[in-house]
């Protein structure tokens, strides 16, 4: 399937698990109906809220997976589904946990979330998400056959270019950044940075994310499809719905034959200890 249509869903996801569930089968069903193979959701899907951790699942076998795997064998797509908070059997944090979910209503895949957002900011604030989140410890990709190979992320990942290489490097042809950005640096960063992981790599990246009032700022939203050349194909409006826009596979490798940045990397030279001061 070289060709297929795959859709974002933008969601205002709130602290109410079954209303959030509620909204997520909706958007799915009006995806499904648009044609979509692929439906991918954003950073946070089913809860947004300051518990975190009293709001954890198991995945598998927590309610939203049992959910979201329904809808996956009831449509016959393939779910990403953004990230949920799952538990954590050796440490009080949860995960910040990527689940990719095939028409068979299995988990495939999962990825936890690599980069917490720890910033300290000079007569500023001071955020450290690492001391809610458990950072992971691995690099994802997925080949799922049927509709691409694909690189797992979320949020502030985007920020880390290395992550998004290497991922490529290891096949990826799609590359998802489920997010619930700040408008304060989306504004600025949000279209550019996934542009460029698209271009610098030659992939698509289908980066689904909240949009609205949420309990500590106000989530960016635009949502967004990117070609491998860089081209935004599908942006989402300010509020909830659902975006779609073809995946072109062939395409896809057009495009890397005209741009060889994965051919032309000086790996022999990519270390630090041949940095050389002058």
């Amino acid at each position: 399937m070289n060709k297929f249509i795959a859709a974002a869903i933008q969601m205002d996801s709130t602290g109410n698990l079954q209303e959030n569930l509620a909204a997520i089968t909706d958007f799915v069903d009006e995806a499904a109906a648009r044609g979509a193979k692929l439906i991918a959701m954003p950073e946070n899907v089913n809860y947004v809220g300051t518990e975190s951790a009293a709001n954890a699942e198991e995945v598998p076998g927590g309610p939203t997976f049992r959910h979201l795997s329904a809808l996956a064998q009831k449509h016959q797509v393939w779910l990403h589904c953004g990230s949920i908070y799952e538990k954590n059997p050796d440490d009080p944090r949860p995960y910040n946990c990527n689940m990719v979910i095939n028409p068979k209503g299995e988990l495939v895949a999962k990825y936890h979330k690599l980069h917490p957002f720890d910033v300290v900011i000079k007569n500023g604030p001071e955020v450290k998400e690492s001391d809610r989140i458990c950072p992971g410890s691995d690099i994802v990709t997925v080949d799922t056959g049927e509709v691409g190979h694909w690189g797992l992320s979320i949020c502030y990942d985007i920020r880390f270019g290395e992550m998004y290489r290497l991922m490529a490097l290891e096949g990826a042809q799609i590359l998802f950044t489920p997010a619930d950005f700040t408008m304060n640096t989306g504004k600025d960063h949000w279209e550019p940075l996934l542009r460029a992981r698209a271009i610098e790599n030659g992939c698509y990246v289908i980066a689904p994310g909240q949009y609205g009032i949420k309990p500590k700022f106000q989530a960016y939203g635009k949502s967004l499809i990117v070609d491998p050349w860089g081209n935004v194909i599908a942006k989402a409006p300010d509020h909830p719905c659902v975006i779609t826009a073809e995946i072109d596979l062939d395409y896809l490798d057009k495009v890397r034959k005209q741009i060889f940045t994965l051919e032309n990397r000086r790996s022999d030279l990519y270390s630090l200890t041949r940095v050389q001061k002058g």
